[in-house]
């Protein structure tokens, strides 16, 4: 069971998962198999880590970790929900963590220096 903020308690879902990825991922360039590798590893680490009941905050924080390595435009979306920014500084945090924890690939613009 998945307990929610609200302390309601609903049945473990993988659709709802994936419902938040494709929100965040939109037309980002992240393919299908990604997105279910995201999706079988969260799930797989909460049987795991978790007997009966999963905070729905567990797993949202396991899936902003994994888009984080995935594709960082996809991230910040979904960050943006799961953490509910409510100001431009928290968002601009987050942005700031993000470039701090990241370097462009060769090849690739940085993202964050506008460069």
């Amino acid at each position: 069971m998945v307990v929610k903020r609200d302390g309601t308690r609903v049945p473990f879902n993988p659709e709802n998962i994936m419902r938040g990825i494709v929100a965040a991922c939109g037309k980002r360039p992240v393919p299908a198999s990604e997105k279910e590798r995201v999706i079988r590893e969260v799930e797989e680490e909460m049987h795991r880590e978790f007997e009966r009941e999963v905070p729905s905050r567990a797993i949202g924080k396991r899936v902003a970790d994994k888009l984080r390595a995935v594709d960082h435009v996809a991230y910040i979306r979904f960050a943006s929900e799961y953490y509910q920014f409510s100001t431009m500084g928290e968002f601009q945090r987050e942005l700031d963590d993000l470039a701090d924890r990241t370097s462009p690939a060769p090849g690739h613009p940085d993202l964050f220096s506008g460069q």
